[in-house]
C-alpha cells in the first residue's frame, strides 16, 4: 500500500496561501469526506533503520556444459518465470534427439503390429495352406495304401517302390501338420511373452528420447521464477560448464524489509503486525507492510534479531520503485501500550518542506457542513490497522480530511459531502468524484 504526494517540493506556505485564495474563489468550496481523530491505546514505538531486500533471489546456473549462442537478457530487465536468459549449442544434441525419436517410432509401429493380431487375411492365406497339405497327405496316404497291398499280392511292386509311396506319405503328413499349426499360430496371434518384450524395448527407448530431450532442454537456460535480472556472468561465445553462474535474478514484485531489533523489543512485535515504511530516498511515498517473520537467531555481538517486513512493491514502467539495498526506516512496538490519537491513512498528505500534514475541517458559525480547511504538520507513529498514530496539534473529535484532500489548499472552502467512521473510510466515495 503506498500513499501518493499530491504537493510539490519546496513550495512555500505563503505562496501555497495565497494560490488557494485565489483558486477558491473561482471554483467554490471543494468537496470532501471527513472522519474523527480518535484516540485508542498503542504501543510505544520506535523507528529503526532497515534496509530493502527482495523476497528471493538466485544465481542461475548451466545444468550442462555447452557454447553460449544467444545471451537474452541485460541488466535490469523484468524477466517472467520460465523465460529464456541463454541458449547453449544444440546442433549434435539435437540429430541425437531425432535419431532417437525416429528409433521410437520403429518400435512404437512393432508393437502396435503384435496388438493388433494376425490379419483376417493372413489367417485366410494360413488356412488355404493347411487345405493344400491336408489333400496332398490324403492322397499320399491313398497311394501308400494302394502301393502296399500291390506288394503283398502279386509282388509286381518292387520293395523300393513301396517304400518311396511310404516316404511321400510320411513327408506330406509332416507337411500338413506345420501348415495346421502355422494356421493356429495364425488365429490365436502373437505370444503375450512377445508384446511384453517388444513393451520393454519400446519403454527403454522412450527413457533414451525422454533423456535427449531433457539434455537438450537444459541447454535453455531459464529463470525460475519472475524478478529482474541484477548481474551477467557470461556472453556470446562463453563456453560454460555444468553449475557456472549465467544470470542473477531478484523477485522484487514483493520485498522484504529488514530491520535488526534489540532482544529487549522482541516479544513487543507479532508476526502480522501492521508497519509503516518510510523511504529516505522516496520521500512522496510511504508504504504499508506487515510483519512476515522474526529470525530466531540474534547477531551474538549486537544482540539483535533480524525482522522482516513484506511490503507489496509499486512496479511502473522504469522498474520497482522499491529497489534491493535501499535505505528504510520503520516503525516498531517497543513497549506497553499508551493512549494516543489516531488518524486514517487517507488523511496523510505526504511529501511537502515541512513533513507529513492532515488537513482539518474547520466548520462555518452558521453551516456546520461548509468551512475551511487547515493544514497541521504531523509525525507519524505506530500503525493500526486502517489508523496511524500522529503527534501534532490535534485532539480527539477534531475532523481530518480523508477523501479530496489530493487537491486542497491551506484556508480553502470546503463543504462536507460524508462524514464517515475512521475504520470505513475505503468505503466513502465523493459524489461525482472517486
Amino acid at each position: 500500500m503506498k500513499i501518493e504526494l499530491p504537493y510539490q517540493f519546496g513550495v512555500a506556505w505563503a505562496t501555497v496561501l495565497a494560490m488557494s485564495l485565489s483558486a477558491s474563489a473561482q471554483i467554490g468550496p471543494a468537496p470532501i469526506v471527513v472522519a474523527p481523530v480518535v484516540v485508542r491505546e498503542v504501543a510505544a514505538g520506535q523507528s529503526f533503520v532497515s534496509t530493502i531486500m527482495p523476497v528471493k533471489k538466485a544465481i542461475v546456473g548451466s545444468a550442462v556444459d555447452g557454447r553460449v549462442v544467444e545471451y537474452l537478457v541485460n541488466e535490469g530487465d523484468r524477466v517472467s518465470e520460465g523465460q529464456a536468459l541463454a541458449q547453449l549449442l544444440t546442433a549434435s544434441i539435437t540429430l541425437e534427439l531425432a535419431a532417437a525419436r525416429a528409433e521410437l517410432e520403429l518400435r512404437q509401429q512393432e508393437l502396435n503390429e503384435l496388438n493388433n493380431g494376425s490379419r483376417p487375411e493372413e489367417i485366410e492365406q494360413a488356412r488355404a495352406r493347411m487345405a493344400s497339405f491336408q489333400a496332398m497327405m490324403k492322397y499320399n496316404q491313398a497311394k501308400y495304401t494302394r502301393t502296399r497291398k500291390l506288394h503283398k499280392q502279386s509282388k509286381t511292386i518292387t520293395k523300393e517302390k513301396l517304400d518311396e509311396a511310404f516316404s511321400a506319405m510320411r513327408n506330406a503328413s509332416e507337411q500338413y501338420g506345420e501348415a495346421k499349426a502355422a494356421h493356429q499360430l495364425a488365429v490365436a496371434g502373437p505370444r503375450q511373452e512377445r508384446i511384453a518384450q517388444s513393451q520393454a524395448r519400446l519403454a527403454i527407448q522412450q527413457a533414451l528420447a525422454d533423456k535427449l530431450a531433457d539434455q537438450l532442454k537444459k541447454h535453455t537456460i531459464i529463470a525460475r521464477f519472475a524478478g529482474y535480472v541484477t548481474a551477467e556472468y557470461t556472453e556470446i561465445g562463453a563456453w560454460v560448464s555444468r553449475g557456472d553462474p549465467v544470470a542473477e535474478i531478484a523477485a522484487l514484485d514483493d520485498v522484504d524489509v529488514q530491520a535488526s531489533v534489540l532482544e529487549d523489543y522482541i516479544p513487543h512485535i507479532k508476526v502480522g503486525y501492521q508497519v509503516r515504511v518510510e523511504v529516505p530516498s522516496l520521500p512522496q511515498h510511504v508504504f504499508m507492510g506487515a510483519v512476515d517473520s522474526i529470525v530466531p537467531q540474534a547477531d551474538i555481538r549486537a544482540r539483535t534479531f533480524p525482522v522482516k517486513i513484506r511490503v507489496k512493491n509499486d512496479i511502473t514502467e522504469d522498474g520497482p520503485l522499491l529497489k534491493a539495498g535501499m535505505l528504510a526506516r520503520v516503525v516498531l512496538p517497543t513497549g506497553s501500550a499508551l493512549k494516543a490519537p489516531l488518524v486514517p491513512k487517507d488523511a496523510l498528505v505526504l511529501g511537502g518542506r515541512d513533513g507529513p500534514l492532515v488537513f482539518v475541517f474547520q466548520p462555518g458559525a452558521e453551516d456546520l457542513q461548509q468551512g475551511k480547511v487547515r493544514p497541521v504538520p504531523v509525525q507519524l507513529g505506530i500503525a493500526e490497522g486502517m489508523l496511524i498514530q500522529i503527534r501534532g496539534d490535534l485532539s480527539e473529535g477534531q475532523l481530518v480530511v480523508v477523501l479530496g484532500n489530493e487537491r486542497l489548499h491551506p484556508g480553502q472552502d470546503a463543504v462536507v459531502t460524508q462524514r464517515v467512521d475512521p475504520e470505513t473510510v475505503h468505503q466513502a466515495k465523493i459524489p461525482g468524484g472517486r
